[in-house]
């Protein structure tokens, strides 16, 4: 036999390679030192190795030992069986007339089981009758059944007869008089019947017994359960000695002799504690599913049942039985399939997903002080599914979320795409606003303190992430959706299709209105936007670092985004009085036509009802935005107007002075708001200046010069435009664009912010 020794690693001897030792000529000095060292680990090794080899030797003489005594023992019983078997053939041989005598007293055995059986025959019905008595007296007095014990011992008997007598007759093979018997004992099967409900009725109600002080009753039900259950222990070993060993065991006549079937009383009994805990948390389930809040409340019973085993139960019942372990088994898994049954119903509420998620830690808590740590109850209570639920609770609400939101766009595209003035609304200070913005807030609001109920910054935190992502979509959303709407008037040619124009304008004052609630701070009045009451919302229930790091840049990010919009908003608002309003008087401009007509006092006086009709309307803080865009729609527009069809200047024309009074009539009207006029429109109308000084420079250098000053003020000039400006003089030559392009290729300027010239092509 081979064997190996392991080396214990704590033990284990660290030798140093040579070549480590031995790098230098002066270390051959310590080869006798290290010679005696290495003799000295050499033998600590061996000695392990003995040791180790040792152990493993005591370990084989001992499992040979133990095969030898085996051995012994078998064939000591063997020899045991073939000596009681010898003595039996020898003691039938040395008895004179044996068949005889055995003939005879099988004939005795025989007469008087008739005789028991006749007797029992005709005491049956009486018995039975008394049975039934006793049955009928308990019948008034359920919660004692003071004949509880003498009806089990009686109807034991009397079904042990029944059994017994079965038993002859099928082995007698007479099936006519199994039938007769069969008929006999019909009313005994009624009688069972009636005291299991009795029976039942009192393990449904043993809690409240125990509760009741009433430990007769209680120790009566444990007797006869007890012994109904030590009748099956013995049936099933003497079927499973017949299965076995069926020629001994019918040898043997006590073997064949007592009850016949598996009654199962013991398992009727656990059956019926299950039943009685099932009914409870049915009843609690409905509490729950009403009131989330209800849950500790709605399984007090719970403790208060095992706490009934714990202190009044277990010493009214056999040790043996550990009642109290029993009890908590059963009563643990049903609160297992109770709490996983409600976490996986799809149609569970949030509410009452988080109540079964904190519960669960009280539980063990409570079951800590009923003397149960959580290792002695398994499976865990909620399959430690808890994070996969915390996901799902959190789900549940970004659903919610996710569902309000789409539903809100859903409703404010359908108004929008039919023009509907119903879905808007005007606020106490008479401004345009959508009715579905507080709706949204409000809904965020409530999530967040739905939310907070987890008391998980992780959770909270997730949610507050998927809110700003929602936010910043329904900001993507708004714009898509008033792109495609604004877009159906760009080629209107028609009044019948500019139908839903005015409502489409209301709209968009309405959502640019909302944008600037959403940031609308006013310190002097102290109210505030709906997003820093949002931030207000979540900063006390998420961490420090959230609210001031990620949280801070998003909602920089959508404060940016609302400004955007809502200027994007009236951009397109002004766009649609371009494309409708303006789509006969912008092709006259520089035209013939345009000398005779007074086209920018018809582009101004629309401004002003406009102004008039949405002035009141609009939220004080874009109206410098909207006069500001549309100053600049009018400055593009005018400043392209070169590209017009038939646009020429001649020398002789008074162009300078239309151009001057088209200047002057723009500044009518937007010095009505001297602000915006002083400090960003009248700068920008100065370009009308370059276009005349393009117009009248000399046709040699001079245009050439004037094109490197505007170039150097205007570094996004378009030379496609300046080209269009050129080719309306009626002096127009191509080496015009030629030296201007040439000049354009030597200039270098440097880019700067974006000007109005980067639009004007």
């Amino acid at each position: 036999m081979g064997m190996m020794v392991e080396k214990d690693p704590d033990k284990a001897v660290s030798i140093p390679r040579l070549a480590d030792l031995l790098r230098h000529p002066e270390d051959l000095e310590k080869i006798p030192a290290l010679k005696i060292e290495y003799q000295r680990k050499k033998a600590a090794v061996d000695g392990q190795l003995k040791q180790g080899l040792r152990e493993q030797l005591e370990t084989v003489q001992k499992s040979l030992a133990a095969l030898v005594e085996g051995q012994r023992q078998v064939n000591k019983t063997r020899d045991e069986l073939q000596g009681i078997d010898r003595l039996c053939a020898e003691s039938q041989a040395s008895v004179e007339g044996f068949a005889q005598i055995d003939k005879l007293a099988r004939i005795q055995r025989n007469f008087e089981a008739v005789l028991t059986m006749k007797k029992g025959l005709e005491r049956f019905g009486m018995d039975l009758a008394e049975v039934e008595n006793m049955l009928r007296e308990d019948d008034q007095d359920l919660e004692n059944q003071p004949n509880l014990l003498r009806i089990h011992m009686m109807l034991s008997q009397l079904r042990d007869f029944r059994d017994e007598a079965l038993d002859q007759i099928r082995r007698a093979k007479d099936s006519s008089s199994e039938a007769t018997l069969l008929d006999y004992f019909k009313d005994l099967d009624n009688v069972v019947d009636w005291f299991d409900d009795h029976l039942g009725t009192a393990c449904m109600n043993l809690i409240p017994l125990v509760q009741s002080d009433n430990n007769g009753m209680v120790v009566r039900l444990a007797v006869v359960i007890d012994k109904e259950e030590k009748n099956d222990e013995t049936i099933r070993a003497l079927q499973e000695a017949q299965r076995d060993h069926k020629e001994l065991a019918n040898r043997f006549k006590s073997l064949n002799i007592g009850p016949k079937t598996i009654r199962g009383y013991k398992e009727k009994f656990l059956q019926a504690i299950e039943l009685y805990a099932k009914n409870q948390f049915d009843e609690s389930r409905e509490e729950f599913l009403a009131d989330p809040d209800s849950l500790d409340k709605s399984l007090k019973w719970y403790f208060n049942d095992l706490y009934t085993v714990k202190e009044g139960m277990q010493k009214l019942f056999p040790k043996r039985w550990k009642i109290y372990a029993t009890y908590t088994e059963i009563y643990h898994r049903l609160m297992h399939d109770f709490l996983i049954d409600l976490v996986d119903r799809p149609d569970l509420p949030s509410d009452n997903l988080l109540a079964i998620i904190q519960w669960t830690p009280k539980y063990y808590r409570k079951m800590a002080r009923l003397d149960w740590k959580p290792s002695d109850l398994t499976p865990n209570v909620l399959d430690d599914r808890e994070p996969e639920l915390i996901r799902k609770w959190q789900s549940v609400i970004l659903d919610a979320i996710e569902e309000w939101m789409d539903r809100i766009l859903a409703t404010d595209r359908k108004a929008l795409m039919e023009r509907s003035s119903d879905a808007l609304e005007t606020n106490a200070d008479g401004h345009f606003r959508t009715k579905t913005l507080g709706d949204m807030w409000r809904m965020l609001r409530e999530q967040i303190g739905a939310a907070s109920a987890s008391d998980r910054e992780d959770v909270i935190e997730g949610v507050i992430d998927f809110m700003l992502r929602a936010l910043r979509n329904r900001q993507a959303a708004w714009q898509n959706l008033i792109d495609e709407e604004c877009a159906k008037y760009k080629s209107i040619t028609s009044p019948e299709q500019a139908e839903g124009l005015q409502q489409l304008q209301d709209w968009l004052i309405a959502i640019a209105n909302d944008q600037i609630a959403c940031i609308d701070d006013n310190e002097a009045t102290g109210q505030l936007g709906y997003l820093t009451r949002f931030r207000q919302d979540f900063e006390s229930v998420v961490s420090e670092q959230y609210a001031t790091t990620r949280a801070a840049a998003e909602l920089d990010a959508l404060r940016d985004g609302y400004v955007d919009l809502s200027t994007h908003c009236l951009a397109q608002f002004v766009k649609l009085i371009f494309t409708v309003d303006f789509r006969s008087v912008l092709p006259e401009f520089f035209t013939p036509k345009w000398y005779g007509e007074f086209a920018m006092k018809r582009v101004t006086s629309t401004f002003e009802d406009y102004m008039s009709d949405y002035g009141t309307v609009l939220h004080p803080s874009l109206t410098e935005i909207l006069i500001e865009e549309l100053s600049d729609q009018l400055l593009i527009h005018y400043l392209s107007a070169v590209r017009n069809k038939g646009v020429k200047f001649r020398r002789q024309d008074p162009y300078t002075d239309k151009f001057k009074d088209d200047v002057l009539t723009v500044f009518a009207f937007f010095q009505s708001y001297p602000d915006s006029f002083e400090a960003t429109i009248k700068p920008k109308w100065r370009l009308v200046d370059w276009l005349v000084r393009l117009l009248e420079a000399d046709k040699g250098g001079g245009v050439v010069a004037v094109y490197e000053s505007f170039k150097a003020e205007y570094w996004d000039l378009q030379m496609s435009w300046v080209e269009a400006v050129l080719r309306t003089r009626d002096d127009f030559e191509r080496g015009m664009v030629s030296a201007i392009k040439a000049k354009a290729a030597e200039l270098h300027v440097e880019r700067g912010v974006e000007t109005i010239m980067s639009k004007v092509r």
